[in-house]
């Protein structure tokens, strides 16, 4: 009878702690949330991808050490805190206890190395990070220890950026993992939402994790508490802008990304919607080929390419109304701290007749430059259909190439098989982070001056210094255009009005702490 009677205790507070381990969704209203994507995603790895569309899923199922609040700042997630000793050449991370994967386990520092190694050795940033002579280690349970050769100045923000960065897998996941995007089955995070299925072309969906153990301190863009407040939510594919907003307004989707700007002024106004505008602006840039084909080297052509563009033409067709865009060419807008003119006397020149002599001495002969774009995000085609025929005006032959967004994404890794390719880039925040800096996004920008300037840029944290090679960085991007930078422009999501507490974009949509009226 003792040994029952045992037992039956030893049951009930296990049930007893399972209560309490999903008290923290105990008022969450419920309900499957429908979101209307511009595209089918490509694989949820988000380690091996850049691509928006995965992200937004992912952020929901898999988490990193650090994360953004809503002033662009790193702050823990999965870490406790961190001590950096040795000038910032060793950093000591203490984890979290008590967080768990979506599998039951709990979360130690053979995860985190494991996953480390695996985004180090084949992650999109991970070298940005992880140089030659870099390594991480288990230093206790609750810890883990990173040196560095030299300090790196964005370390922080390298591991709290999850758009091609270091989420945390079970160990048993990670150390298995390649180059290769991981099987579905072990899309396993510590997210507030685990995958549930993928239905191609139909819908991907997301369950409540209700082992989630949320931070205490509250929401602040995406740091602090993450509750989910739906018990799913279904992400379909929906490639036509008019068939997402009419979801929404029919009431057969909650959320629908990427909305015609010319819509903007008219939806602001309509009770059956509420407009997402995003929280800095996006801008758009036409990628150009440094390892292969006719602009690989051929920096006076790219040059004369960026000459003959108009960026108002391509902004006003693709954004509508001027509130929505700003022709401008820093990289980052006025106000930012990383905000600078260097270089931007080549910005918007728009001369048609000396690009087309300047082409002439680059050596060009009327061969097709092939530009990927893709009719998914609308934007991309609207100003790819205007850089077609202003390039023309100067007598350069552009080819565009229309793909959907899943077939560009395969296609742009592939060098022979095209000369540019057309996506857009949020502001991060920090420098190191744009996709054009990292030598293995496609594009690969990689000539030995941008290769000093790298290092010099990430070799130290003092912010003074870094501005200083920010300024030389920017400079040489106009000098070497490895992409082309359209203009700053606000893109808008729509919401259904029965959808309360949406954290306001930063980068991407996300719904932890948001729920059904």
């Amino acid at each position: 009878m003792q040994f029952r009677l045992k037992h039956l205790t030893r049951g009930l507070a296990v049930v007893a702690a399972a209560l309490m381990l999903t008290t923290p969704h105990a008022d969450a209203a419920g309900g499957t949330m429908r979101y209307a994507a511009v595209s089918e995603p490509a694989p949820l790895d988000v380690m091996l991808t850049t691509a928006g569309v995965s992200l937004v899923i992912g952020m929901h199922i898999f988490e990193a050490l650090y994360t953004i609040d809503s002033h662009y700042q790193p702050q823990p997630m999965l870490a406790e805190g961190e001590k950096l000793d040795d000038g910032g050449k060793t950093i000591v991370i203490t984890l979290r206890q008590g967080v768990h994967f979506h599998n039951g386990k709990e979360m130690t520092s053979d995860d985190v190395v494991a996953s480390l190694q695996r985004w180090a050795k084949y992650g999109v940033r991970g070298k940005l990070l992880f140089v030659d002579g870099s390594s991480v280690a288990a230093s206790g349970k609750y810890e883990v220890t990173i040196k560095l050769p030299e300090p790196n100045g964005a370390w922080k923000n390298l591991l709290a950026h999850l758009e091609g960065g270091p989420a945390i897998y079970p160990s048993e996941i990670a150390s298995k993992a390649t180059d290769q995007p991981i099987a579905q089955t072990d899309y396993i995070g510590t997210g507030p939402y685990m995958f549930k299925e993928w239905k191609p072309n139909r819908y991907i969906e997301i369950d409540r994790f209700d082992g989630y153990n949320a931070r205490s301190n509250p929401g602040d863009g995406y740091s602090g508490k993450r509750v989910a407040g739906f018990d799913a939510i279904r992400f379909s594919p929906v490639p036509d802008v008019g068939t997402r907003l009419s979801g929404v307004q029919a009431g057969d989707y909650d959320y629908a990304e990427t909305i015609s700007g010319d819509l903007y002024d008219q939806l602001s106004s309509d009770a059956s919607v509420k407009v997402v505008k995003a929280g800095a602006p996006l801008f758009g840039l036409f990628f150009t080929n440094s390892k292969a084909g006719i602009l690989k080297d051929n920096f006076k052509l790219r040059r004369a390419i960026e000459m003959a563009f108009c960026r108002e033409d391509a902004l006003r067709v693709s954004f509508g109304p001027q509130a929505l865009w700003n022709a401008q060419g820093s990289i980052f807008p006025k106000g930012n701290i990383w905000y600078s003119t260097a270089g931007t006397d080549k910005y918007n020149e728009c001369d048609p007749v000396k690009a087309k002599a300047l082409a002439a001495e680059a050596g060009y002969d009327g061969t097709p430059i092939r530009l990927l774009t893709s009719t998914n995000y609308q934007t991309h085609y609207d100003q790819a259909t205007v850089f077609v025929k202003q390039m023309a005006s100067a007598g350069i032959n552009v080819q565009m190439i229309v793909v959907d967004w899943a077939t560009l994404l395969k296609m742009r890794g592939q060098p022979e098989q095209w000369d540019m390719f057309i996506t857009h880039h949020g502001g991060p925040p920090d420098p190191i982070l744009l996709t054009f800096l990292n030598a293995g996004y496609p594009g690969w920008w990689a000539t030995p001056e941008i290769t000093e300037l790298r290092k010099q840029f990430t070799s130290t944290a003092d912010l003074t210094q870094r501005k200083a090679v920010w300024d030389k960085i920017q400079e040489l991007y106009y000098e070497q255009v490895p992409a082309i930078k359209v203009g700053d422009a606000y893109s808008f999501d729509v919401i259904s009005p029965k959808v309360q507490n949406l954290v306001s974009p930063l980068f991407w949509p996300v719904f932890f702490n948001a729920s059904f009226k």
